[in-house]
This record gives structure tokens, sequence and C-alpha cells, in this order.
């Protein structure tokens, strides 16, 4: 066969092929949101043993830095929120039943670490809890970095994006080091699981995995069913569907736990939604304003007054957002879902706790950053999606034209510096992780001697706002383990 007649059949393969993906793939427009990566290169076993090692490091390294940003006493020695009150000493009265309503909904992740920090000698729980909610936060976004390589070719781009995860400018506040706070982050895993396209069954089982994971443990994840609905129609084949049937799964868990909430009126599904107007200011002041950072927002607040500095900043993003709606049809979806999704996920969680819509905001205290995480996490992947659309045309571009060089750096560093800039002024504050977590030494050490007093086997504490009983065979058991 010559040559001209080669590289004909070898197009026509490509095509054939490509129609019979658009044929299982039903609806082309539905599908751009959901992209394959490329095929990667097969790997030696040296090879892949050394990225395993790479990734490993890239978690603990994550985990190290987001332990860092809290100031202050360090959260590896103080205990935060629910896991002091409610998860760790529901471990103490029920060991391992994990299915149990708080707040309306199914908490499994945070209950599930509870659990295991009840195997560890008492004064070691809050290390084993930071330590934990750090790591769960790193894995989430090496699993980011994974997940967005359809979305993203650039490696050092994907690289940008799990370290997004780790610098959220807004983490230091409230979600950072915790068991109770790994939802949130894991929220943001939910959102790239959904959209990946994994080629390994190992990675259809971690996508699977990770959202069974996040939709357990928060019922908003429920909000992600426009999304679960595209995907099972623009992907028809069953092997396309692991994230979705983990989601789906994590859902149903919730049913159990919600409606009798709800039935009772102990669910905030059952109260009066807070005012529309307020949840969207709280949309505009506590995402957009910050969205390019917190502290930033705060040097702009005292240039401009809120509202001002909030108009400075949505004028720039609707500018770049709508440049990016123009100059770049295939990521349309991607912008429209990643918008909508941090709208929507922020004006629920405010609406249905409409208090943190109307609290007074501080440098060290912002009482609904944890609805902020999603919406300000996925403006900086839009940007990243942007730069390395462009990055992908100018390289494409390139080869047509002989002697042309691209500098690549044109594009990505002003991206890398602005995220910098503003990763390093938000690295490190007081926030509400410092201001309302306990010194869990001597607890755990009052603990341990009123054991060693009661006569009956059980201590009564105040654990946050209630009394509990709390069985010292447990805490007898720990003492000897530590000795």
């Amino acid at each position: 066969m010559s040559e001209p007649a080669a590289a004909a059949a070898v197009r026509f393969d490509e095509a054939a092929a490509g129609q019979q993906q658009r044929l299982q793939d039903a609806d082309s427009a539905l599908g751009s949101l959901f992209p394959r990566a490329p095929q990667s290169a097969p790997r030696s076993p040296g090879r892949l043993l050394l990225l395993i090692a790479a990734q490993v490091a890239a978690v603990a390294l994550g985990a190290l830095a987001l332990l860092l940003r809290v100031p202050g006493l360090p959260s590896w020695d103080t205990i935060y929120g629910e896991d002091y009150w409610e998860f760790f000493r529901q471990a103490l009265q029920q060991p391992w039943h994990v299915f149990l309503v708080y707040n309306g909904y199914e908490q499994l992740v945070p209950r599930v670490l509870a659990q295991f920090a009840a195997y560890c000698p008492l004064p070691e729980v809050a290390r084993f809890l930071a330590v934990s909610g750090a790591v769960v936060a790193a894995a989430c976004g090496l699993f980011v970095f994974h997940a967005s390589a359809g979305q993203v070719r650039s490696v050092g781009l994907r690289a940008l994006l799990g370290v997004a995860v780790v610098l959220l400018p807004t983490a230091p506040m409230e979600i950072a080091d915790s068991g109770v706070n790994t939802p949130w982050y894991l929220l943001l895993a939910m959102f790239w699981a959904l959209l990946w396209r994994p080629r390994t069954p190992a990675g259809m089982a971690v996508a699977a995995f990770v959202a069974f994971a996040a939709a357990s443990s928060n019922s908003v994840n429920a909000l992600f069913v426009p999304v679960a609905a595209a995907r099972l129609y623009a992907l028809r084949r069953p092997r396309e569907h692991a994230a979705t049937a983990g989601w789906a799964v994590g859902c149903l868990v919730q049913i159990p736990e919600i409606l009798p909430s709800y039935w009772s009126g102990k669910s905030r599904l059952a109260a009066k939604p807070g005012p529309f107007g307020h949840s969207l200011a709280f949309y505009a002041h506590d995402v957009v304003l910050p969205s390019l950072g917190w502290h930033l927002a705060l040097a702009l607040e005292w240039l401009a007054g809120r509202d001002g500095a909030t108009v400075i900043v949505a004028i720039s993003l609707a500018v770049a957002v709508g440049a990016m709606l123009v100059a770049q049809p295939p990521n349309r979806l991607f912008v429209v879902n990643a918008l909508l999704a941090g709208f929507f996920f922020s004006m629920f969680g405010t609406t249905l706790t409409p208090h943190l819509a109307t609290q007074t905001v501080s440098a060290e205290n912002e009482p609904g950053s944890r609805y902020t995480a999603l919406p300000i996490f996925l403006i900086e992947c839009i940007a990243v999606v942007a730069v390395d659309y462009v990055l992908r045309q100018r390289t494409a571009g390139v080869r047509h034209r002989r002697g042309a060089g691209l500098r690549p750096g044109w594009l990505v560093y002003p991206l890398v510096v602005v995220l910098a800039a503003n990763w390093a002024a938000d690295f490190r504050y007081a926030g509400i992780r410092s201001n309302a977590s306990w010194d869990w030494g001597p607890i755990a050490a009052e603990w341990e001697h009123a054991c060693e007093r009661s006569r009956s086997g059980v201590i009564v504490e105040r654990a946050g706002p209630d009394d509990y009983s709390l069985p010292c065979y447990h805490i007898a058991r720990y003492r000897r383990s530590r000795s």
C-alpha cells in the first residue's frame, strides 16, 4: 500500500473510531462536559513505584502545610467543634454506631474518624483528628489533580488545582484540620468526581469511593443531581458511572435519617427558610468579594467599603468569565456548571441556616465560611481551565508555523503569580478554628482523674452545649494503652 493510501486508511480508522464514540456518548453538547483525558503511556514497575511514592509525599506535604495554617495553639493540640462534643463523645458511648443522625442528616466520614480516634490513647485524640482531617483534605487535592485531566491537560496546571485545595483562602477560618469539616473538602472532590472519566478499574473504584464518602457525609451533595443526570444522559456505557453509583448510594444512605428528622420537625428543612435577599448578599460579600483572596478583600473593603469592593471584584470576574464564554466554546458548559454549582450550594446552605447570612463578619470571624469553600474553589478552577485551553490552542497552532515560538510562561506565570500572592497572604491567620477550639490536654487529664474518683464507672462532663455521661471503661483502657 502506498504512503498516501496508508495515511488515508489511518484517517478513516480514526474517523470511524470517533463516530463510534459519538454514538456511544449520546449528546455531543452535554458530552463536552465530560471529556476523556488522553491515554497515558504504559509505565514500567519502577516508574510506577516512583510515581506512587511521589504522590504519597505530596499528600504528606499538603497535610503538613494545612496543619501549619492555623496559628496560636497548634491545631494538633486542640479539638474543634463537634469532633469534641458530638462525634468523639458518641464514639465513647456507642462504639461503631456510625449511622446516626446529627443536625438532620448523616455525617459518615467524621463519625468514622472519631471511631478510629477512640483507639488512640486519650491525650492523642486531638492529634489524630487534626492530622486525619489534614490528610483527607490533602488527599482530596491529589484526587482533583487526577480527576481534572479531561479539562486540564497541563500537568503543572493540574498540580496547581491540587495545591488550590490545600491553600484554599478561607480554610484557616473554619474547615482546616478537623474531622468534622472533612465533608467540605470532599465536596470539592465530589464536583470533579462527577466530571471524571477514569480509564482504569482502580480509577473507577477511587471515583466511586470518593463520591460515596462525600454524599454520605453531607446531604448538600444531593444538589449535584443535575450533573449526575447529565452524565447518565451523555454517557451511556455502565463503566462510565462508577462515580454516579457512589454518589447515588451515598445519597440513599442519607434518606433514612433526613426523612424522620424532617417529619419530626428537627431538620432545618422543616424550619422557615431565610430571606432570599440575605443569602444573595452573603454570596456577593462572602463569596465574590474574597474569591481573589481573603486579605485582598479586607484591603479592598478598607479602601472602597464593602459594597464598593464587591462591585470592583464582581466586574473583574464578569469581564474574565464573559471573555471565556465568548472565546472558548468547548469550556462554556464547564464554566456555567461551575458557577451555578457554587452559587446554588452557597444559597442553599445560607437559606437553610439564615443566621449565617446576617452575622457580622470580621478578620477573625466569618460564621458561614464553610459555605464559601466550594464556590471560591470553583472560581479558581475556571481560571485554570481557561489558561489551559489557551495554552493548548497556542501549542496546536505553533505546529503549523515554522520558526514560531511559544512562550507558555506568558500565559501561566500571571495566573501562578496572582494565585500564589493571595495564597501567601492567606496562608496563616487566626479564625474560628483558632478561637473556638478546646485545648485537649487538660480535658483528657481531667477525664482520667475523674474516672479514678468515680465509683459508678461513669463520669458526667460538659462537652459543648450539654452534659454527657461517659463510660470510664473506655477512658481507663486508653490510659492503660498509653502506659
